[in-house]
Parts: C-alpha cells; sequence; structure tokens
C-alpha cells in the first residue's frame, strides 16, 4: 500500500473530546483537514462554534460534558448524527486540579476520574458496537508524563493518567480481536490550556526543555504525525501501546 494510502483518513469519520482548545483542537482540526469527518466534543459551545468554522474539511461540534454519566448514552447519540457513528475516536478532554497532596478534595479528585478516566471508558463502551460491526476502528486515549513520572500537586491527575495507561492495554485486550486498535499518545510540555502555570513560568519551561533529549519543549504540530499514525492503517498492528510524544523526556 502507498504511504499515503497508509497514513490515511479520507473518509473515516472521527470523534475527539476536548475539541474546543489545547492539542483536543489541533487534533480535531488535523483530522479535518486530512479529510475525515470530524464532530468535536466539549462543553464550551462558543469556542466549538468557533473551531468549526475555521476547521475546514466537513466538522460539526455536539456541546455536551463528557463527565456526566448519565447524559453520556444521549450524547454519543448525538455524535453519531452529523455523519454517522465514529470510526475514529480521540479521548482528548483532561482536567487537573493541580491540588497539594494535603489539599485534594473528594470533589476535585471526582471531577478528575470523571473527565480523564471514566469518561474515556464510558464513552468508547457506547460507541465501540458500531466500531465492531465494521470491523474497524481506532480509539486513542491522551495519557501523560504523570502516567509514569510524579509531579507536584498531580495527586488526582497523575492517578488518573496512571489509570488510563492500562486503561488503554485492557480496552485493547477487550476489543482489538474485533479490529478495533486502542492506542494513547502520551503528550510531554506542550503549551495549552492545562499547562499555562508551566510555560508562564519562563525559568521552568526552559528547564523542562533542557530536560529532553531534543533540547525544547512540545510544538502542536508535533502532534500531527503520531496522530494519523494511530488513526490510519499505518498502525493496524499496534494496539495497547503508550507512545511518548515528550522529546526525550521520560529517556533522561
Amino acid at each position: 500500500m502507498p504511504a499515503t494510502g497508509l497514513f490515511s483518513v479520507e473518509g473515516r469519520v472521527a470523534c475527539v473530546t476536548g475539541a474546543s482548545s489545547g492539542l483536543g483542537r489541533h487534533a480535531a482540526t488535523v483530522l479535518a483537514q486530512a479529510g475525515a469527518d470530524v464532530v468535536g466534543v466539549a462543553r464550551r459551545g462558543a469556542l466549538l462554534r468557533e473551531w468549526c468554522s475555521g476547521a475546514g474539511g466537513r466538522s460539526a461540534g455536539v456541546e455536551g460534558d463528557v463527565a456526566d454519566r448519565d447524559g453520556l448514552a444521549a450524547l454519543a447519540g448525538r455524535i453519531s448524527e452529523p455523519f454517522g457513528p465514529p470510526d475514529i475516536l480521540i479521548h482528548a478532554a483532561g482536567l487537573n486540579t493541580r491540588e497539594p497532596a494535603d489539599d485534594v478534595t473528594g470533589g476535585g479528585w471526582d471531577a478528575t476520574l470523571a473527565v480523564n478516566l471514566s469518561a474515556p471508558f464510558f464513552l468508547s463502551q457506547l460507541l465501540v458496537p458500531s466500531m465492531r460491526d465494521k470491523g474497524w476502528g481506532r480509539i486513542v486515549h491522551f495519557a501523560s508524563l504523570q502516567s509514569f513520572r510524579a509531579f507536584p500537586g498531580g495527586i488526582a491527575y497523575g492517578a488518573s493518567k496512571g489509570a488510563v495507561a492500562q486503561l488503554t492495554r485492557a480496552m485493547a485486550e477487550a476489543w482489538s480481536g474485533a479490529g478495533i486498535n486502542v492506542n494513547a499518545i502520551a503528550p510531554g510540555f506542550f503549551p495549552t490550556d492545562l499547562t499555562a502555570a508551566v510555560f508562564d513560568d519562563a525559568d521552568r519551561a526552559a528547564r523542562n526543555a533542557a530536560q529532553t533529549c531534543i533540547g525544547r519543549n512540545g510544538e502542536p504540530a508535533d502532534l500531527d504525525g503520531p496522530l494519523l499514525f494511530l488513526c490510519s492503517e499505518a498502525s493496524r498492528y499496534v494496539t495497547g501501546q503508550i507512545l511518548m510524544l515528550d522529546g526525550g523526556f521520560t529517556a533522561k
């Protein structure tokens, strides 16, 4: 198969949660511009509509809260309305309360796990049957450096992202036999809403860049190749894996 065909997502239907900002928004745009029909999901309707108007390709926005477990079945139905059930599902919605260990609250803990861990599983569970019927699907989680490293103020977030790494493997074991590959991308330090506190501190951002093998922090375009790889035929024999997109941060 030609390389262009291997990495093609043309004609696929993709759903991206957290599409109103950050790497979720970038991922949704990349897939739309690569020829997929993309449904972006987010709570912030105005930002979602703004994304739709400039995404290029065929795109639609669905306003909804992935942390609302009782509303997930209805949300899955609305996701499937614009272009049909998705072939590709990207879980990019995320929450980081940054509560120090001594100050972690039950509310902050529950909210973090609801968005980062529970939603990716239960939304996938609702959308997997249509992928199984087609014999083809791609599910991509967003893991983190904190899936494997401990950072200050990261108790709840780190616990959720460590669990995402195992969730990736467990979902791959459950569904890859039906043609549904499940993998995760684990970004290093990229400038997003979630990492604003890091990049607002120039010294801290520089230290993080120096920790990588490449010598710089991430840029949104660094996501494009790995994303298209994991969403296409190019990754047909890759499942249950966490791809560290960190410039070698975890290699040192």
